[in-house]
């Protein structure tokens, strides 16, 4: 069996072969049983445990174990997401790989999130505002950057400090970025605003959206959970990536229980939009939104480029 720590799992995913892998996975065919989330008898409130299966015949099996403990930060300086990632043969169902979940997780979610922007974002977008610090927004400029010609990279995070951290991160490795106080002119003056936090109140407001914005929602993924509010589901072009986020995203159940918005006004997951089912944006005055939980299939899509590429 191989081992894959951080270092090697980063260096075997760089973001134009991943998002062009996750990019397959959607056009293939690949299982993917629903999501276990079993909430931890903990001091943190959010403590969750996760557990994602996905699996192709005769190909791969694997399964991502994850551990979400929100208040991690503030109580032990710790990231809030741990997970492991292990690979099977599923010809025989041996294991032949424990890979870095965290790394996974981070990466395949950024890479994911551009791959939409693909579709759904304007083509000549020059701005990105990245709401967070975390270790998935870290990675988005990255992510961004292999597909967007960007300018100007903005980063709002709840504590200032963190957003500057960041902000001199990404620019000692080229990218235009700087840390903002103002979430709100941000916003107004973004043509994607892509938000990878862990809140349970709402962050991003649809008043501040002006036409021709695409707006990514990434970070919540439970009922409690919240990165935006109802408004923002009410005149916009909602997508999301699987079904799933019907179920399990408060971004989307709160509007959907306020009336404000119905399941059935969702324009096409994100295997529609790699499949060619649907075009995406429409127009360039449009205002897309796109709402994310993850799914295990993208997990496996990053394993499967991980061990490949060292086999």
């Amino acid at each position: 069996m191989k081992f894959y720590d951080k270092q090697q799992t980063a260096a075997a995913l760089p973001y134009d072969a991943l998002i062009k892998a996750i990019d397959q996975m959607f056009k293939q065919e690949c299982v993917v049983p629903r999501r276990h989330n079993h909430a931890i008898d903990s001091d943190d409130a959010g403590a969750t445990l996760l557990i994602m299966p996905a699996w192709q015949k005769n190909r791969y099996l694997g399964i991502k174990h994850v551990t979400i403990y929100p208040d991690n930060g503030k109580k032990f300086g710790l990231a809030g997401l741990f997970s492991t990632y292990t690979l099977f043969d599923a010809k025989n169902g041996m294991p032949i790989a424990v890979i870095d979940g965290n790394t996974i997780t981070c990466q395949r979610t950024a890479a994911a999130s551009a791959l939409a922007a693909k579709f759904l974002a304007r083509k000549e977008s020059k701005s990105l505002l990245i709401v967070g610090a975390g270790n998935v927004a870290r990675e988005l400029a990255f992510a961004y950057g292999e597909l967007f010609s960007l300018e100007t990279i903005k980063i709002w995070n709840t504590t200032y400090k963190r957003a500057v951290k960041l902000a001199d991160d990404l620019q000692s490795k080229g990218f235009p970025a700087i840390a903002v106080e103002d979430l709100q002119e941000a916003v107004e003056n973004s043509d994607i605003v892509s938000s990878a936090t862990l809140s349970t109140g709402p962050l991003i407001k649809r008043d501040w959206v002006k036409p021709g914005t695409h707006v990514d929602l990434i970070g919540s993924f439970k009922p409690d959970m919240r990165e935006s509010d109802d408004a923002m589901f009410a005149d916009t072009s909602v997508f999301v990536d699987t079904s799933e986020a019907l179920d399990k995203a408060g971004d989307l159940l709160s509007p959907i229980s306020a009336g404000v918005f119905q399941r059935d006004q969702v324009k096409a997951d994100l295997a529609a939009l790699c499949q060619g089912q649907h075009q995406g944006r429409t127009s360039a005055c449009e205002i897309t939104v796109y709402k994310a939980v993850g799914t295990a299939m993208e997990d496996l899509a990053a394993a499967i480029l991980v061990y490949e590429s060292t086999i």
